[in-house]
């Protein structure tokens, strides 16, 4: 009788009915937990328990073609949040005491903390740190659960802005950017990537294969135990055909110039292999990968990526009297003895013409070294402007080098073919301004140097190339880049190439090239000082050496913008980067000794 009370107690009825209830319940999620959805939770607490901390894999370095790296690595670190305590005053203490120390403002610290605590994944707070700013760091990081340092590197340009329109710089991806990569490269949002330059160019040859620390972490954040450090490989190295003694002169040179402002260009004559490539102003890439302590305001904002060299386009002057001497050879009509006289000016007919000096009497090798006016104003008259277009055509003028650097100019052809193409006329005044390098002509410093090696040569007009090879940090190959290509041969007779020869080494030993006389050597050269209507003159000056008995192994171009003239200029900017380049013994004639080398190169001569 009592139990069949007990058991229609209503109230005690309801109690049992609410406990099979919430049992029901607890086993319903106990099966969802542990059966429905079982791989789900397991990777929850998986990422509780791990922290991936990706680690950037060094650049590939690059070197120059003896063995100088002008783009390398150093040490840096990152420091990450590895979330865990969520607690907003910790977040806020975190912030307060490291903000300071990481050079950034509190309130950014404490937006990113806010973010890896959300997420639950480690987050980079900062990066780039060096070695010195970590000491303090390495050190609060046991004080603070859920902070890691983690050693990277980091690109570096020993030599500053050294060759810095070829390098090209380092930035950050934005998300579109990040996008578009592939996937199997590794790239994240926080990883550089080459802008400009080599660096964009060999991207995927630079960029090595990055590594990763998995962290086994509880639930504050501290570090338990490494899982695994999975180690990093660095990227390709890129060999490049620049002589770095050669670079350096270059860059110096142009610095030092009166303002600063133009572009120096060295070629191998024999195959177009490019020794050196300067434009200035430079700009040093590592203001875009600095520590983070280094602050370089908005620097990177007023850098100069103009690459004059290949991009600078004005009128090549007097150094075009080698097309129109060449051009008066060819004819067959011209008498390298007979004199021109030269009074200061000459009387076209419609117009007078100046000269830049009163020479007197001017044969064909005066006429050069002289560089007067009056004397190929003679020529031009005698053999017409389309003999001179015809050379012209024949060296590449108004064509690009065909160099694979993005932005290329390609100047202007000018002549009465042009002309008469855009139904225009041709006057003896153009004619005249074409016999000396004025007028529409236009050419680049770059365009310039492949002309005086293909004088060099001997007419091979040769593609200029920059890289010589790369070599995998991963499986030591080699792949060749770098090929001697011919894109056309200016077909003069032999006589007409000894006698330009025979010219162009007047002008140095008696003329206005002079400046690059050097003892031991056969050096051949032509200035030229380039009208500007906006302004003082520009100079230039472009040169090819050799030792005595061997062929021409380096020809340059040298432009100093507002120079006012080639050979004061230009010149002392030539001759250093000459002397560089046969200061190396390695460029020694492999017949001689150290000895003789030394005999030869032990003095030097001033006109």
């Amino acid at each position: 009788m009592a139990v069949t009370r007990i058991f229609f107690n209503p109230r005690l009825k309801i109690m049992m009915t609410i406990a099979a209830v919430t049992g029901g319940l607890i086993a319903l999620r106990l099966v969802d937990i542990q059966v429905l959805r079982h791989n789900a939770y397991l990777q929850m607490a998986e990422r509780n328990r791990t922290q991936i901390i990706y680690q950037t894999a060094p650049r590939g370095r690059v070197f120059t073609a003896d063995g100088v790296a002008i783009a390398s690595n150093v040490p840096a670190f990152g420091l990450y949040y590895l979330g865990g305590n969520k607690d907003p005053q910790y977040l806020e203490q975190l912030a307060r005491d490291f903000a300071t120390r990481l050079h950034l403002p509190e309130e950014k610290l404490l937006e990113k903390l806010r973010a890896g605590a959300a997420s639950g994944k480690a987050t980079l707070l900062a990066e780039n740190l060096s070695t010195k700013s970590t000491v303090a760091l390495q050190e609060l990081q046991f004080y603070y659960p859920g902070m890691y340092l983690i050693e990277e590197t980091k690109r570096s340009y020993p030599y500053g802005s050294l060759a810095s329109h070829l390098l090209g710089y380092l930035s950050s991806m934005d998300e579109r950017q990040w996008r578009k990569r592939d996937v199997k490269l590794g790239y994240r949002l926080t990883s550089k990537i080459g802008k400009n330059g080599i660096e964009k160019k060999f991207e995927q040859d630079l960029k090595g294969k990055d590594g990763g620390v998995y962290l086994e972490v509880d639930y504050r954040g501290r570090v338990k135990s490494i899982i695994e450090d999975k180690k990093w490989a660095a990227g390709s190295d890129v060999y490049l055909t620049l002589d770095f003694a050669v670079q350096q002169a270059a860059e110096e040179g142009l610095k030092k110039s009166k303002t600063g402002r133009g572009a120096a260009v060295a070629l191998d004559p024999r195959t177009g292999a490019v020794l050196a490539m300067a434009s200035a102003p430079a700009y040093d890439p590592n203001i875009f990968v600095p520590y983070s302590e280094e602050d370089f305001g908005d620097a990177t904002q007023k850098i100069n990526e103009y690459n004059l060299a290949i991009q600078g386009v004005y009128p090549p002057a007097s150094t075009f009297k080698i097309i129109t001497g060449a051009a008066a050879l060819e004819s067959g009509t011209l008498d390298v003895n007979r004199k021109v006289y030269c009074s200061g000016k000459y009387d076209s007919g419609p117009r007078v013409f100046k000269c830049w000096g009163t020479h007197g009497p001017m044969d064909f090798f005066d006429g050069m070294s002289h560089s007067c006016d009056v004397y190929f104003y003679a020529v031009a008259s005698q053999i017409g402007a389309a003999a001179i277009e015809r050379v012209q055509r024949m060296f590449m003028f108004g064509r690009q080098t065909g160099i694979d650097l993005p932005g290329e100019k390609a100047g202007n052809l000018y002549g009465p073919t042009r002309r008469a193409r855009n139904k225009t006329y041709w006057f003896i005044g153009d004619t005249l301004n074409l016999s000396i390098g004025q007028g529409e002509l236009l050419v680049t410093p770059i365009k310039l140097a492949q002309f005086a090696a293909a004088i060099a040569s001997r007419g091979n007009v040769y593609k200029p190339y920059y890289v010589e090879k790369i070599v995998s940090n991963q499986t030591g190959k080699t792949k060749q880049v770098g090929e001697r290509v011919v894109l056309q041969h200016a077909d003069l007779k032999p006589e007409t190439y000894d006698t330009l020869f025979k010219a162009l080494k007047h002008t140095v030993d008696t003329g206005t090239a002079a400046r690059v006389r050097l003892r031991g050597l056969d050096v051949y050269g032509k200035t030229g000082t380039a009208q500007n209507p906006h302004g003082a003159d520009h100079g230039w000056f472009m040169a090819f050496a050799a030792y005595p008995g061997e062929e021409p192994s380096i020809a340059l171009a040298v432009f100093v913008e507002f120079g006012e003239g080639g050979s004061s200029a230009a010149g002392p900017i030539a001759r250093e980067m000459l002397e560089a380049y046969f200061n190396n013994p390695a460029h020694a004639p492999k017949a001689k000794s150290q000895a003789d080398y030394d005999e030869l190169l032990g003095g030097e001569t001033h006109a």
